[in-house]
C-alpha cells in the first residue's frame, strides 16, 4: 500500500531543474493542525476585574468577574497584625498570592486591572505595583491596567483656612 502510494507521488512530480513541482496542492490544515486549533478553542478564557485600593495606611484588593460580582476580597490586615506594615509592598506580594489563589480555583486565567488611589494623591499607594508583578508572575495574562483615582472638579473649599497649612 506504501509502496503504491510512493509510485504514485513520484508520477505526479514533475522536474524542472533542481525543483520539484506537484500537481496537487499540500493540505495546509492537516488533521492534526485541526486537533490543536480545537484544543485552543475549547481552552476559555475567564475574565475578571482586580480592584486595587491603595493609600499609604492600606492595601485593599478586590476581585469581581466582568459583571460585579465578587470572586474574592483581601486587605492587608487580612495578610498581617502589624498596623504599620498594611500598605507594604511585601504584604502586597501575598495578598495577591491568596487572590491568585481564590481565583485559579475558579478558572479565571485573564485580568483586567482598576488602581485607585486616597481622591486629590497624585499617585497610588506603594503596594499597587507589586500586586500587578506578583499576579502577572503567577500566570495571569494582564489585559488592561486602569487609573480610577478620584479627583475633585473645584468642589468644597480644601481644610486648612485662608493661608493653607503652616508647619
Amino acid at each position: 500500500m506504501k509502496q503504491e502510494l510512493k509510485t504514485q507521488a513520484a508520477e505526479k512530480e514533475e522536474t524542472k531543474g533542481d525543483l520539484k513541482i506537484l500537481e496537487e496542492p499540500i493540505d495546509e490544515f492537516s488533521s492534526e493542525a485541526q486537533e490543536t486549533s480545537r484544543k485552543e478553542k475549547d481552552k476559555k478564557t475567564i475574565e475578571a476585574v482586580i480592584n486595587i485600593y491603595t493609600s499609604f495606611n492600606n492595601t485593599l484588593v478586590h476581585a469581581t468577574d466582568m459583571s460585579g460580582k465578587t470572586l474574592a476580597k483581601v486587605s492587608g490586615g487580612m495578610v498581617t497584625k502589624h498596623g504599620r506594615l498594611k500598605a507594604n509592598p511585601t504584604i502586597a506580594m501575598f495578598i495577591a498570592k491568596r487572590i491568585s489563589e481564590n481565583l485559579k480555583e475558579l478558572g479565571v486565567n485573564s485580568l483586567y486591572f482598576r488602581v485607585r488611589a486616597k481622591t486629590r494623591n497624585p499617585a497610588p499607594g506603594p503596594g499597587a505595583n507589586a500586586i500587578i508583578k506578583s499576579l502577572s508572575r503567577e500566570g495571569f495574562k494582564v489585559l488592561n491596567i486602569l487609573d480610577t483615582t478620584r479627583f475633585p472638579r473645584g468642589g468644597p473649599k480644601k481644610k486648612g483656612g485662608r493661608r493653607g497649612r503652616r508647619p
